[in-house]
C-alpha cells in the first residue's frame, strides 16, 4: 500500500498487487475482493432478501453490515457493539449524510402551512414530480435530444433504494420525465446504482461507468450502455454481463472507491477514466486505461493528490480553451487548452475546482497556483452545491454544468411537502481570460426563451443607509441583472478588515450594497444577495460576493447561514451580478460568474404575490448608483413523456 508521505509529496506509488478484471464468467464462480456470489433468478433473489434481513438486523444491533471474510482478511475493522454507531442509513453504506437535517434537532417545528410548501416547489428548475433527488448522471446529447439521468429514490422523499432516475429536453429548460433508466437488480449494484459518466465514442456508441453498491456493500465500477443506439429517447439500458469492470484495489477501502468519469483518450490511444478515493485524510483521483471499457490497467501512480482533504467524490475533469468561448471535447489537449480537475469534498459538502496543465503521456495534472489546489481554492458554488458534473454538448459546442441543489429543511418537512432536491439551471462554462485563474459559470441562453416583461431602472442613486422599493410584484420567477458603480474616491484607508461574508445587518465603511429578494413589505423576511468592499489583513483591497440567509424565514429549524467568497473586479469594472430567483431556489453570479451562490430559502411570509425586490446599500461611508435589469420568467414545461 502507498504511505502518506508519498501521497504529499506527490510521488508516484505501486500498488501491492492489481488483479486485472476478468470477462463475463459462470454464476457459480468466485468473486475478487469481498464481493459476493451473483443473485441467480428465485434463488438469488430468496438469497438476497436472506441476506438483507440478516444484514438488518446486525445494522440494529451493531450499527453496519455483516462483514466477510475477504474484508477480515484484509483488515477491514467491522463495528462492535462498543464503537459508534453511523449517524444514519447513507453512512451505513458508505456515504456520508445526504440530509442536511433529520429532525428540528431541539428547535420548534414551524406550522408549515400546504400553500407555503406548494410554493416552495419551483417553477423552471429540474425536479421530479415527487421524492428524493440528488447527484446529476451521465448528462449527454443524442439524436437532438439533451438526456439528464439523476440518483433518485422512487419511494420516499429522503435517501435511500438509489436508482437512475431520466428525463429528456429539446432545450435544457422544458423536460420531460422517462421511465427509470436503471435500477439496484443486480448484486453489483443491489444496495443502489450510484453516481457515474457517460462517453460518446467515436462510432456514436454510448457507454456509461456507474458506481454500484454491492449486494455487501463494496463499491464497484459497472458498465451499461443503450439497448437500442437508434432510439433518440435511450429508454432501455444494458447491464454488462461481466460487470462490474472495476473493483477497489486491495489498499483502497471498500466504501471509498466511487463515482468514475467521462473517459477521454489520450495520446496513446487508451481510453483513461479517473475515480476518486483517498488514502487516509488525502485525497486523490486514480487513473485507469482500457481499450474496450471492460478491460482496465491501472496507472501506477494518481492523476492528483491533495492532502487533508478527506474523500473525493464526483470527480470531473476536462479540458478548457485559453483562446476563445467555445467548449472543447473532453479528450482534447494541447497548446491553447487548460484542464479543470474538480472534487467534490465528502467531509464538508462543498465542490473545489483548480485550472492546470495535463501531462498525457504521464497521466499527471498539475495544478496552475498550488496554493489555488483542489479543496483548498475556489469553490464551484459557494452555496448549497454539490455533485456537480459537466458534459461537451456537441450540438452547440458548449461545455455545460449541472450541479445538485440539496435541501436546507428537515427531512420531516420533505416527507411532508412529498419531494427533496432540485438541479441548478444548467450553466456554461468558459474560461476567465481576464483573471487567468477562474473559470466563468453562466446561466444556458435558454433561459431567456422564459423571459417576459422586462422592466429597467438606471441610475438610481443609492446613499448610505438606503433602501429602495423596486415595486416589482410577485417577485418569485425573476432573472434580474445588476450593475454597482461606486464612489472610489471613497475607498480610503478607513476600510474594514474583512476575512470573510458577514450578515448584511452588520454595515461597513463599504458595503454590504446590492439586491434584496424574497423580501416581504416590512422587511420582516429578506434574502440580501450584495457585494462588500474591504481589505485584507495585509492592506489590500478585496472583494466579497454574498447572500445572506439569516433573516430569510421565520422557521426556525432550517439552515440560516450566510453564504459567499471573494470575487476579482479588475480595475474599470463595476460590480455586476446576475440573480436567478425561482421560488425556494436564488442563483447568483458575481462578476460575469467569476463567484457564484446558490441557496435554498423557506420563506413564510415573502411568497406568492407578497415576494418582493428591494435594492440596499447598508454602507457607512459609501455612495452607490445602481442600474437594474428584471424580467419575469415563465414556467418551464415539465411533464411525462407522453409514451
Amino acid at each position: 500500500m502507498p504511505s502518506y508521505s508519498d501521497l504529499e509529496e506527490n510521488g508516484p506509488f505501486l500498488p501491492a498487487s492489481y488483479t486485472p478484471l476478468r470477462g463475463p464468467t459462470p454464476p457459480e464462480s468466485g468473486h475478487i475482493q469481498a464481493i459476493s456470489r451473483r443473485p441467480i433468478k428465485v434463488f438469488g433473489v430468496i438469497a438476497a432478501s436472506c441476506l438483507f434481513l440478516a444484514s438488518l438486523v446486525l445494522l440494529i444491533i451493531y450499527g453496519q453490515p455483516p462483514q466477510s471474510p475477504a474484508e477480515t482478511a484484509h483488515s477491514r475493522s467491522p463495528l462492535s457493539p462498543g464503537n459508534v454507531r453511523p449517524a444514519s442509513m447513507e453512512e451505513a453504506q458508505g456515504v456520508s449524510q445526504k440530509s442536511f437535517r433529520r429532525s428540528s434537532d431541539g428547535n420548534e417545528t414551524y406550522p408549515w402551512t400546504n400553500a407555503m410548501l406548494a410554493w416552495q416547489r419551483t417553477a423552471y428548475h429540474f425536479q421530479p414530480v415527487k421524492n428524493w433527488m440528488n447527484d446529476p448522471d451521465g448528462p449527454l446529447h443524442h439524436l437532438g435530444w439533451y438526456h439528464l439521468f439523476y440518483q433518485y429514490n422512487p419511494d420516499s422523499a429522503v435517501w435511500g433504494n438509489i436508482t437512475w432516475g431520466h428525463a429528456v429536453s429539446r432545450d435544457l429548460i422544458h423536460w420531460l420525465y422517462l421511465p427509470l433508466a436503471m435500477v439496484p437488480d443486480s448484486w453489483f449494484d443491489w444496495n443502489g446504482v450510484w453516481t457515474g459518466s457517460a462517453t460518446i465514442l467515436p462510432n456514436g456508441q454510448i457507454v456509461i461507468i456507474y458506481t454500484g453498491d454491492t449486494d455487501n456493500y463494496v463499491q464497484v465500477q459497472n458498465l451499461a450502455y443503450p439497448a437500442n443506439l437508434s432510439d433518440p429517447l435511450l429508454l432501455e439500458w444494458v447491464k454488462y454481463a461481466g460487470n462490474p469492470v472495476l473493483t477497489p484495489p486491495e489498499w483502497i477501502a471498500l466504501k471509498d472507491f466511487r463515482d468514475p468519469t467521462t473517459a477521454w483518450i489520450g495520446p496513446d490511444g487508451l481510453w483513461r477514466v479517473t475515480v476518486g478515493s483517498k488514502i487516509n485524510k488525502t485525497g486523490i483521483s486514480l487513473v485507469y486505461k482500457t481499450s474496450n471499457f471492460t478491460d482496465y490497467e491501472l496507472v501506477d501512480h494518481v492523476l492528483h493528490a491533495v492532502p487533508g482533504t478527506g474523500m473525493w467524490e464526483c470527480v470531473d475533469f476536462f479540458p478548457i480553451s485559453t483562446t476563445g468561448p467555445n467548449g472543447l471535447d473532453t479528450s482534447a489537449n494541447g497548446p491553447g487548452i487548460k484542464h479543470v480537475l474538480k472534487a467534490s469534498l465528502d467531509d464538508n459538502k462543498h465542490d473545489y475546482y483548480a485550472i492546470g496543465t495535463y501531462d498525457g503521456v504521464k497521466d499527471i495534472w498539475t495544478p496552475d497556483d498550488p496554493k489555488l489546489d483542489v479543496g483548498i481554492g475556489l469553490r464551484v458554488d459557494y452555496g448549497k452545491y454539490y455533485a456537480s458534473k459537466t458534459f461537451y454538448d456537441q450540438d452547440k459546442g458548449r461545455r455545460v454544468l449541472w450541479g445538485w441543489i440539496g435541501e436546507t429543511d428537515t427531512d420531516d418537512d420533505d416527507e411532508l411537502k412529498g419531494w427533496a432536491s432540485v438541479q441548478t439551471i444548467p450553466r456554461v462554462v468558459t474560461f476567465d481570460n481576464k483573471t487567468g485563474t477562474n473559470i466563468l459559470q453562466w446561466p444556458v441562453e435558454e433561459v431567456k426563451s422564459l423571459r417576459s416583461n422586462n422592466t429597467e431602472f438606471d441610475d438610481v442613486f443609492l446613499e448610505p443607509g438606503s433602501v429602495v422599493d423596486l415595486n416589482i410584484s410577485s417577485a418569485a420567477q425573476l432573472d434580474i441583472s445588476a450593475e454597482f458603480e461606486v464612489d472610489t474616491t471613497q475607498l480610503n484607508a478607513t476600510l474594514d478588515e474583512i476575512k470573510n461574508c458577514s450578515v448584511a445587518a452588520l454595515r461597513g465603511a463599504a458595503g454590504p450594497f446590492g439586491l434584496l429578494v424574497l423580501t416581504d413589505e416590512s422587511l420582516s423576511e429578506l434574502t440580501p444577495v450584495y457585494f462588500y468592499i474591504g481589505k485584507a489583513t495585509d492592506g489590500t483591497l478585496n472583494h466579497w460576493f454574498c447572500t445572506d440567509k439569516s433573516r430569510s424565514t421565520e422557521a426556525n429549524d432550517v439552515d440560516k447561514q450566510v453564504y459567499g467568497g471573494l470575487v476579482p473586479v479588475l480595475d474599470g469594472e463595476n460590480f455586476t451580478m446576475r440573480v436567478l430567483v425561482d421560488h425556494s431556489i436564488v442563483e447568483a453570479f458575481g462578476q460575469g460568474g467569476r463567484t457564484c451562490i446558490t441557496s435554498r430559502i423557506y420563506p413564510t411570509r415573502a411568497i406568492f404575490r407578497a415576494a418582493k425586490l428591494f435594492l440596499f446599500n447598508n454602507a457607512t461611508d459609501l455612495n452607490v448608483t445602481a442600474s437594474v435589469k428584471i424580467w419575469h420568467l415563465n414556467s418551464a414545461d415539465i411533464h411525462p413523456f407522453p409514451l
